[in-house]
């Protein structure tokens, strides 16, 4: 799908007016019945940062959740982690390098500096289109067109924190029941979607139990039993891991042999 170039602009515009007309609804004399939190659809997406699937499914598809009035019934967890792996010491490898591991400390930086779903995510979907555009080394230009300040990011990557919020990340994706496969992973109310993540918005609609269905809902095919299987592309990690794995010992194999008919 190809990405919109005003995306960033819209959800502030979106957030905005959001906020705007929650002060007048206190206000005016209509009354408008909110979904209570316990009312509300967990939804979690379980993500590395450089997964070109990830960028896309946050930029094109996550974002329609600002589009629409969804986002008022949902409680959106987002988890900067993926398919990373612990080594000794505390120290960490992702699946795409070390500059992965740099973008998904930095968000995680965002969602702690700023918790409330309205800042973070315009920075995150910022972040997620450069790398969508394969232009992630730019990814700092996102502070200057969101206005934001980059220190507090700084301070949290540079002090350390930074990692210690990833390794929380760690521990919450490793708790995973069923354990997940791959990224994007999505699970609304406990329940992962698999490969059908890019119909969550169904499954959102489905599980709400609230009085007053959401717009959205009313325009789609509410899902109902079992799970369609879909191939919708996703990062695999331990497959790609072992691989990994094998080449390196492969050629490590090779190096001794070679090695051995030298000293020969």
């Amino acid at each position: 799908m190809a990405y919109r170039p005003l995306a960033t602009t819209s959800l502030l515009i979106f957030f905005f007016c959001f906020s705007a007309f929650s002060t007048t609804s206190n206000s005016s004399t209509a009354s408008i019945i909110l979904p209570s939190d316990s009312q509300k659809v967990s939804l979690g997406l379980y993500y590395e940062s450089l997964c070109p699937y990830s960028a896309n499914f946050i930029i094109n598809y996550l974002v329609k959740l600002f589009e629409t009035d969804l986002i008022s019934v949902v409680d959106l967890n987002l988890v900067p982690w993926g398919n990373a792996k612990i080594r000794g010491n505390d120290t960490f490898d992702c699946q795409h390098g070390p500059y992965e591991c740099l973008l998904n400390t930095v968000e995680a930086c965002a969602i702690h500096i700023w918790p409330e779903l309205s800042e973070h995510f315009p920075f995150i979907n910022c972040v997620e289109t450069l790398v969508y555009e394969r232009k992630y080394p730019q990814w700092e230009s996102c502070f200057d067109k969101l206005g934001l300040d980059p220190k507090p990011i700084t301070d949290c990557y540079s002090s350390g924190y930074g990692k210690e919020l990833e390794l929380q990340y760690a521990a919450e994706t490793d708790a995973l029941e069923p354990p997940h496969k791959y990224v994007p992973w999505v699970v609304v109310d406990g329940e992962p979607l698999y490969e059908d993540y890019e119909n969550f918005i169904s499954y959102i609609c489905n599980a709400y139990k609230g009085v007053a269905l959401p717009k959205a809902c009313s325009k789609l095919n509410i899902i109902q039993g079992e799970k369609t299987n879909p191939t919708h592309p996703v990062c695999f990690g331990t497959i790609i891991l072992a691989l990994a794995a094998r080449i390196k010992s492969a050629i490590t194999s090779w190096t001794r042999q070679m090695n051995t008919v030298v000293s020969i």
